[in-house]
């Protein structure tokens, strides 16, 4: 134990002095060179430099065996070019995406900010990605054999009331190579999106997506669980009418939160007035929340997958211990590194 200690004080130690000079730099920039670093290196001997072994935590989650219950969020890893580099750090499961039919540019640059002093980040990128077909070429090329899920969403100039073509367009594409699907419905940064998640457009969605499941699974002889990402900005009222639809359409899961739009937390900061959705800390205790008051709604008929705020194994029990079965994290990792994995993985 004071072996592993040492080495994830080590980690630790060695990530933070990195992030000092990564920091310096624009986030995006950083993050497409990150992108590239750890696609080149993830399935090579390069990838020793972050690759780490953790506890076997197993667990079993809308009928899929996971390692353990942690997973990387979408949207660090929109294309899928860097699957085998993240589980290689030790991650439960790898969620990449959101994905959209067609590629798009996203919206204009910068749209992407760091508040450290909040261990936050700000984002408006607006479902940037290479489109479905890329995702699906880069997930055959990294054969990978854990626990993947595929994130789909909308492209921005898709008319809503044609939606839930763009949704099915993309589960079509990634069924065969997903372990669950996850139908973004939630990210503030695609006009219109949210409105998805209330009363009959939920319901419309959600019972295509289900004809559509059934469909995908007597042709390819395998039940593929769909999960439907929310928002943290809703009454409780409205995550009580959420739970209902989630189940009277039969949805396999639910992973709750996305960004905010709540600017609490970050007043005064530098950035902190940024249009876009923010994620680490400051989402934390609004997350949890909905994760709490889902738990009873949902009354264990499917399951949750935590994320929001998460930074610490702490962070990550009190997400489990409001009624998540699974946590993922996103910006934690951003200011921590793979070290946060393994002391995650290791306290939960």
């Amino acid at each position: 134990m004071l072996a592993l200690n040492a080495l994830l004080i080590r980690g630790i130690m060695f990530y933070q002095a990195i992030r000092k000079v990564l920091f310096q730099f624009d986030a995006e920039t950083i993050h497409e060179l990150t992108i590239k670093g750890l696609k080149r290196s993830g399935s090579t001997p390069l990838n020793a430099f972050y690759k780490q072994r953790v506890t076997d935590k197993p667990v079993k989650v809308m009928g899929i065996d996971f390692p353990n219950p942690l997973g990387l969020a979408a949207g660090l890893d929109k294309n899928g070019e860097c699957i085998n580099a993240f589980a290689a750090m030790g991650f439960g499961f790898v969620e990449v995406g959101t994905v959209t039919p067609r590629p798009q540019p996203g919206n204009d640059k910068p749209r992407i900010f760091r508040l450290p002093e909040a261990n936050a980040i700000i984002n408006r990128m607006g479902f940037n990605n290479k489109g479905v077909d890329y995702l699906v070429s880069q997930v055959r090329q990294a054969k990978f054999n854990g626990v993947l899920g595929i994130n789909i969403g909308k492209n921005k100039d898709t008319p809503d009331e044609n939606a839930k073509d763009d949704y099915i367009h993309c589960m079509r594409k990634v069924y065969d190579f997903a372990t669950y699907i996850t139908v973004n419905i939630s990210s503030p940064n695609t006009p219109g999106l949210r409105a998805l998640q209330y009363g009959d457009a939920l319901d419309e969605l959600l019972s295509a997506l289900k004809v559509e499941q059934a469909q995908l699974a007597k042709q390819y002889g395998k039940y593929v669980p769909i999960a439907v990402k929310i928002a943290p900005d809703l009454t409780e009222e409205e995550v009580h009418s959420i739970a209902k639809s989630l189940i009277d359409n039969e949805i396999d899961g639910v992973i709750a939160t996305n960004t905010t739009l709540s600017r609490e937390g970050v007043e005064g900061l530098e950035h902190g007035t940024e249009q876009g959705g923010l994620s680490g800390a400051p989402v934390k205790e609004k997350s949890t929340t909905v994760i709490s008051i889902l738990a009873k709604a949902l009354d264990n008929k499917l399951p949750i997958i935590g994320v929001g705020g998460i930074a610490s194994s702490k962070d990550a029990n009190e997400k489990l211990a409001a009624g998540a079965s699974l946590v993922q994290v996103y910006t934690g990792f951003i200011y921590q590194g793979p070290p946060l994995v393994k002391d995650i993985v290791n306290g939960i």
